[in-house]
């Protein structure tokens, strides 16, 4: 019990560094589209893509918050397990181990492989745009300040 708290103190406190296998992306998915929830809920949800069983969700969620990736409220009948990262970490540490892995450490590769295989939407275009404007008005701003 120590080292649980231990490790969820960790977590809550420092970056999330490890990296979630694909089945603990899909819990995370789950609870951070829908809030705390049960194990039951969990499984419906992973159900809806393929068959899963309720003893490897419970299990999986189990495992999950001994490594403090999950907390869990005990207080009532059915326990509520809540994502103890945040996703926006995750994704940076995910988008950083793929650039510095696939792309030779370079976002411009990343880019123009997502770019030249993947048509995006008008929307899209723009906030492309929008940020590439917002880097370089920083850019500026700090070269001239």
């Amino acid at each position: 019990m120590l080292i649980r708290k231990l490790s969820y103190i960790f977590v809550r406190n420092y970056s999330y560094n490890m990296k979630p296998t694909d089945s603990e992306l899909a819990i995370l998915t789950i609870l951070w589209n829908d809030g705390p929830s049960t194990v039951r809920h969990v499984n419906e949800k992973l159900n809806k893509g393929r068959r899963v069983g309720y003893t490897n969700t419970l299990k999986m969620m189990q495992l999950m918050l001994e490594k403090g990736i999950l907390s869990r409220n005990e207080s009532a009948r059915s326990h509520i397990y809540t994502s103890s990262i945040n996703p926006e970490t995750v994704k940076k540490d995910f988008l950083s181990h793929m650039i510095d892995t696939v792309f030779d450490g370079k976002t411009s590769n990343l880019l123009v492989h997502a770019l030249g295989n993947y048509k995006p939407t008008d929307e899209e275009l723009a906030e492309i745009k929008s940020i590439i404007d917002k880097l370089d008005n920083d850019g500026n701003s700090t070269a001239n300040g």
